[in-house]
């Protein structure tokens, strides 16, 4: 009989400290619903002390995801604290409304981390980890505790610690590799030395949590569990601090893939992965590379003329995965102007949307639109035009109209008229191009001067007239968004997606305790 494997997404939390990745509730709300839907065991919603809005996020999380289907398997709701009573008591408030709410506390027990970060003895971490358990432990017994740094403690001191917050109570044990620094062959080899030496390892779950600061995180994940580990901790694409975590759909195919291996099974609906990835995707802005494994666009493409023969031929040659067990489809049914509106509500089903009848009222009117200017509205399109505008409210700035002109010897000119609610406002702007000018006029409109640091352009459907996709991150005083717009009008999409991000900006209420007292695995 195969052992499970609990998935550990923390998307939510550390995904979102991936520079640029920051969520508002709604979307965070949005992402765990899918999550829940994708079949993760635990799904860390974020670090209720940091902030306000994380604190309610967390706690709107936990009181409804995983709740609109009766009898289903309720995720576990996870908060994350520092080794600190008031974090854990606020962690705690955070997730209680969950089913089986988790508190996940942590401390360094490296020597760098306890010598100029911490500035704590290895007596005091040790008191200090034994006693935030036990204290966690009176509001819940399903607490984890994680040695921050473990890779790079010393093994003596990190099995006292791990042996004395399981005897106050921790339920899960998790080994981060918190800078990225092991390699396979040393990790494993840490987790069976743990499981030789603590004494009362059997008690708990012993899980990782491998950054990738080397490209090994999924590699060292999978030792792990060779090795005995049960929870892996990882992330949708792969998001997180510096060059991110291990990402989830890779962990989750290779276990699959090669089951005989690893002889594990997970909780995962695999078939959700492609639609879970490309909403992430959305939130954050963070465009999947192409040729990321699993969820990539050219995941599943060949084009060389062997390749092509050979999946002719018969299609193991050169896949060794089945595209729709990622939710992939080979095909797809191809919408036109001509498609009415129960053509696109079958299509919008099959992708797993079910809306309402006022909001497929509003996107068949933006679909009539789309299908005018286009030969063919594919999935992607559709996904684009269910995505854009989410975010509006009356105290954001929509985009009214927008005019350009530009050429050869002529001066580059953009007006631009924007609605916050039920005022209207307009100007007009110079610059280097159509697009500086747009956002030289939007800023004149909203009064920020912000820094433009990264733009990107790509086509997210087919043909000549397919929809522009248009990211940008912008920059205010140190505080750094990403905004995102689609039109089949590079230029239009390029003033969405400037004005999104200044929307974000706008509404954005972060704390400096955020910024300078967060403490991450």
């Amino acid at each position: 009989m195969k052992e499970k494997i609990f998935i550990f997404d923390t998307t939510l939390r550390d995904g979102e400290q991936s520079p640029g990745c920051s969520m508002d509730a709604k979307e965070k709300l949005e992402i765990a619903h899918q999550l829940a839907r994708l079949g993760v065991d635990i799904i860390e919603a974020g670090f209720p002390i940091s902030s306000p809005g994380d604190f309610e996020a967390v706690k709107k999380i936990a009181e409804t995801v995983g709740r609109e289907k009766k009898g289903t398997e309720f995720p576990q709701i996870c908060g994350l604290s520092r080794a600190i009573k008031n974090d854990i008591d606020v962690c705690w408030n955070a997730v209680k409304g969950a089913k089986n709410g988790r508190i996940h506390t942590f401390l360094a027990t490296s020597d760098i981390h306890m010598k100029y970060k911490l500035k704590m003895t290895r007596t005091q971490v040790l008191e200090r980890a034994y006693e935030m358990v036990k204290h966690a432990r009176k509001y819940t017994d399903n607490v984890e505790f994680s040695p921050e740094d473990a890779v790079r403690s010393d093994l003596d001191f990190l099995v006292q610690v791990v042996t004395a917050v399981i005897d106050a109570g921790a339920t899960t044990v998790n080994i981060p590799d918190t800078v990225g620094y092991a390699i396979p062959l040393e990790f494993g080899e840490l987790i069976k030395n743990l499981f030789e030496r603590v004494p009362n390892i059997k008690k708990t779950v012993l899980s990782v949590h491998c950054h990738n600061d080397l490209g090994l995180s999924v590699s060292n994940s999978l030792s792990a569990v060779l090795n005995g580990a049960r929870q892996i901790e990882c992330t949708i694409n792969g998001l997180g601090e510096r060059a991110g975590n291990a990402s989830l759909e890779e962990i989750v195919m290779i276990l699959k893939t090669r089951s005989n291996i690893f002889n594990v099974e997970t909780n995962i609906n695999t078939s959700e992965i492609h639609r879970t990835s490309r909403l992430v995707s959305q939130v954050t802005g963070m465009v999947v590379q192409p040729n990321k494994a699993v969820v990539g666009a050219n995941a599943f493409a060949h084009s060389s003329g062997i390749h092509q023969d050979g999946m002719i031929k018969h299609r193991d040659t050169y896949e060794i995965m089945n595209p729709e067990d990622v939710g992939i489809e080979e095909s797809t049914l191809l919408l036109t102007a001509r498609s009415g509106r129960n053509g696109l509500n079958n299509r919008l089903k099959h992708l797993g949307f079910e809306l309402s009848s006022k909001e497929m009222d509003l996107l068949f009117e933006k679909f009539k639109i789309l299908a005018d200017k286009k030969k063919y509205v594919f999935d992607d399109d559709l996904i684009a035009l269910l995505t854009e505008g989410k975010a509006e409210t009356r105290e954001s700035y929509v985009l009214e109209y927008l005019n350009t002109s530009s050429g050869t010897g002529t001066i580059p000119t953009a007006t631009v008229r924007l609605r916050m609610g039920d005022k209207i406002f307009q100007e007009a702007a110079c610059g280097d191009g159509p697009v500086d000018a747009s956002y030289k006029a939007i800023d004149k409109i909203t009064g920020k001067s912000v820094k433009l640091e990264d733009y990107s352009l790509r086509a997210i459907s087919s043909g000549k007239d397919a929809l522009g996709e248009v990211t940008v991150r912008l920059d205010q005083a140190g505080q750094k968004m990403i905004g995102r717009g689609t039109s089949t009008d590079i230029i239009e999409a390029s003033a969405k997606a400037y004005l999104s991000a200044v929307n974000r900006l706008l509404s954005s209420k972060k704390t400096t305790f955020q910024k300078k007292s967060q403490e991450q695995l």
